[in-house]
């Protein structure tokens, strides 16, 4: 008996680069898709109308100017952070101490409000602030950053463990200057005077965040698309030993884009307490340091990308916020619709990337096998008639031939 090996039901292969428009076409069908499944899930369970559910979500995110103001900086925020950690992600270096870098350059900008709030004058105490943001995050980048070009130590672990060191930093701190004594917390800083707080323009606190970070994205567009570093970036990225076989030092690379991925998150720290918290706690970053490697990822690692990442995951919190108050559900259940959308977006990109095939039952393969041999027995026939034609046509030939003759 011969054991002829059984293909496979199903089978995987890699996909060709697609065309953006069918790629974009496979998310949003994952989002219809998961819409669906969201409402029957929401009839079931609670009776509600699904539609109604999808439009209190919309208001939730833009019923009101105030509401869409809000929409816009935690946008903005949680941008920044993706916009901070995509030059690591490129190198294949895995940041993820986004959480303690925030924390890092908050921490500075705190200080010096605090310690020179009385003391120096306004534009000079935001300066100071800025590059006291930018030096704190960046020296938690570059610890990590340092040991693994020396050591290649675990960047993964290692950042990790940074985020729980700088948490009990800002804990001790907050201690230390906390208001009133025994309170536990800072309070407002500066409140009375306002020292250190970024101007309002145009009447709202939340537009000067707005515009720093669209500039700040289009910088890093450019600076990872067109620029010297940015080609150093993908090259390391994509194998340290072409990397050192073209010239490049990858030791060099490692330390220089964890500086710049530090810096923009200490930026980000020094946004939400000069900006528009005006205080300082342990979960000031709200855990988006987490949720911005999502954004980073869905877009590709491409900054413009991550405008509409952010905005989809932005639009979805508050959106279940708002839901979990007007239906008076546990605030759980919107968490649990944000899961599924962000489930399909997810899988989605597995269909972009990969193509499924089925096999096919033995009735198909058989009648599939049958009609190749009828055409092929069809085409051997027309091929012999089409001899016999050519054989007669060259007897006729020869017998005209033989007659003139």
């Amino acid at each position: 008996m011969h054991n002829n090996p059984k293909e496979p039901l199903i089978h995987i292969t890699k996909r060709g680069a697609l065309p953006w428009h069918r790629a974009w076409g496979i998310r949003l069908l994952a989002i219809l898709v998961a819409l669906v499944v969201c409402g029957v899930i929401t009839t079931i369970t609670t009776g509600l109308d699904p539609l109604a559910v999808y439009a209190t979500m919309f208001s939730g995110a833009f019923g009101t100017v105030r509401r869409s103001w809000i929409l816009g900086q935690d946008l903005a925020i949680l941008l920044c952070i993706s916009l901070a950690l995509t030059p690591a992600f490129r190198m294949h270096f895995w940041n993820l101490g986004g959480e303690g870098q925030i924390l890092a350059g908050s921490l500075a900008t705190a200080s010096c409000m605090i310690l020179f709030g009385e003391t120096l004058p306004g534009p000079v105490l935001i300066l100071l602030g800025i590059v006291a943001s930018l030096a704190a995050g960046a020296f938690w980048a570059l610890i990590p950053a340092v040991c693994k070009a020396r050591w290649n130590t675990n960047e993964t672990l290692f950042t990790l463990m940074m985020n729980y060191v700088a948490t009990q930093l800002v804990a001790y701190f907050v201690i230390v200057w906390e208001v009133p004594k025994g309170s536990g917390k800072i309070g407002i800083i500066n409140q009375s005077t306002e020292a250190g707080w970024l101007p309002v323009l145009a009447g709202n606190r939340y537009l000067l965040n707005i515009l720093v970070v669209a500039v700040l994205t289009i910088a890093m567009y450019v600076y990872l698309t067109y620029s010297k570093h940015g080609y150093e970036i993908s090259v390391v990225g994509e194998s340290e030993a072409t990397a050192r076989y073209v010239g490049i030092k990858v030791g060099k690379t490692i330390i220089r884009t964890l500086l710049l991925s530090g810096a923009i998150c200490g930026l980000t720290g020094f946004l939400l307490v000069a900006g528009t918290n005006h205080t300082l706690t342990t979960t000031l970053a709200g855990g988006q340091g987490f949720t911005a490697v999502m954004v980073a990822w869905l877009a590709k690692f491409n900054p413009l990308g991550m405008i509409l990442s952010s905005f989809l995951l932005v639009f979805l919190r508050r959106g279940a916020g708002e839901i979990s108050t007007i239906y008076g559900l546990n605030q759980s259940y919107g968490d649990i619709l944000t899961g599924i959308i962000l489930f399909f977006i997810i899988g989605s990109e597995f269909f972009i990337s990969y193509k499924l095939h089925i096999r096919k039952s033995g009735k198909k393969v058989a009648a599939q096998e049958s009609t190749a041999a009828e055409s092929a027995t069809a085409e051997t026939a027309a091929e012999e008639t089409a001899a016999e034609a050519v054989a007669a046509e060259d007897t006729a030939d020869k017998k005209e031939v033989g007659a003139d003759v």
